[in-house]
C-alpha cells in the first residue's frame, strides 16, 4: 500500500504492508501492534524516551477527549476543508495523540475528498492513542526537523503548538500548498495562570511573515469552558508548559480548586507556499 512516508535511511518511498514499512533498498520498519511505525534514526534520538513520557501523553488524551478544545478542532476541520483539493494529502507535524488528526480525516473523508494523511510524533506513548484514535492515518515517530517524507508531497501541512522547523515544511509541501500554524492567543488560559503565578502576563501576539509562505488569514478561536473537577484541571496543567516552570505555591494553589472556568484562545496562521522551494 502507498506510504506518504520515505525512508529515513535512503529517503526511498516506503511500502505499508501489514506488519512492517519496507523500501526498495531493503530497509525495513515494523509496525507496532498499535499501529504506527518508528522511523527516528539513533543518530536523531537525543533522549531514551524523547517527546511527552506516558504520563503527559495519558493527561493530554483524557483532556482533549473530553472536547474542551472542540472549538480549535472544528475550526482546523472547517479550514482544511475550504483550502485542500478533492485527494488531499495531510500532514500533521507534532499530532500528539491525534486528537486533531482524527477530526481532519473524519471531516474530509465525509466531504468526499478522500484525503490520504500522516502524523509525526517524538512521544511513542502519545502516538498508540493515536493510532487507535485514527486508524485509517499512518503515524510514526519521528522528528519535525527530519521529516520521514518526500519532497512536495503535502496539499497541508498542520503544526498545533509544536516547533516551527520551516525549512522542512517547506521542503515537503507542494507548489501552491496550504500551512496550518497553531498558536496560542492573548488570553489563552488566563484564568488559569491567574491562579499558578502573581503577576501573569497575556501571549504576544503577532503576524510574522515566513520567506517561500504567503499570509492568508489569521483565524481566531476564543471561547469559555468549564472544568468540572480536579482531574481535568490537572490533565490540562500537566499538557502546558507551566507544569514545567511553576512556583509551588501555584501549584498548590491549582491543586486545592474543585472545578475552574477558563478562557481558551487560539490563532490558526494561514499559510500558502509561494516560490519552487
Amino acid at each position: 500500500m502507498e506510504s506518504l512516508f520515505c525512508c529515513p535511511l535512503c529517503t526511498q518511498p516506503l511500502d505499508r504492508q501489514e506488519t512492517r514499512y519496507l523500501c526498495p533498498q531493503g530497509h525495513s520498519f515494523d509496525r507496532s501492534s498499535a499501529g504506527y511505525v518508528h522511523l527516528l534514526p539513533a543518530n536523531q534520538k537525543h533522549a531514551k524516551d524523547p517527546g511527552d513520557d506516558k504520563g503527559m501523553a495519558t493527561a493530554r488524551n483524557r483532556f482533549l477527549s473530553g472536547d474542551y478544545y472542540a472549538p480549535l478542532r472544528d475550526a482546523l476541520a472547517d479550514l482544511a476543508l475550504t483550502f485542500t483539493p478533492d485527494h488531499p494529502r495531510v500532514l500533521d507535524a507534532g499530532c500528539g495523540e491525534g486528537y486533531y488528526s482524527a477530526a481532519l480525516f473524519q471531516r474530509l473523508e465525509e466531504a468526499g475528498t478522500h484525503p490520504q494523511m500522516a502524523g509525526i510524533d517524538l512521544s511513542k506513548h502519545a502516538l498508540r492513542r493515536a493510532a487507535k484514535r485514527a486508524k485509517a492515518v499512518e503515524f510514526a515517530v519521528a522528528s519535525v526537523y527530519h521529516l520521514p517524507v518526500p519532497d512536495t508531497t503535502a496539499d497541508l501541512l498542520v503544526n498545533c503548538f509544536s516547533p516551527l522547523a520551516l525549512e522542512e515544511f517547506l521542503r515537503v509541501l507542494k507548489p501552491g500548498g496550504f500551512y496550518f500554524y497553531v498558536v496560542p492567543g492573548p488570553q489563552h488560559l488566563w484564568e488559569l495562570k491567574q491562579v499558578l503565578y502573581d503577576k501573569p502576563y497575556p501571549n504576544q501576539e503577532k503576524l510574522t511573515p515566513y520567506p517561500g509562505l504567503t499570509y492568508l488569514e489569521v483565524r481566531s478561536v476564543d471561547e469559555m469552558v468549564h472544568l468540572p473537577d480536579r482531574q481535568t484541571i490537572a490533565d490540562l496543567f500537566q499538557m502546558t508548559p507551566y507544569f514545567w516552570k511553576t512556583p509551588r505555591e501555584g501549584a498548590v494553589r491549582l491543586a486545592a480548586l474543585k472545578e475552574l472556568d477558563i478562557t481558551i484562545s487560539f490563532r490558526i496562521h494561514v499559510f500558502r507556499k509561494t516560490g519552487h522551494f
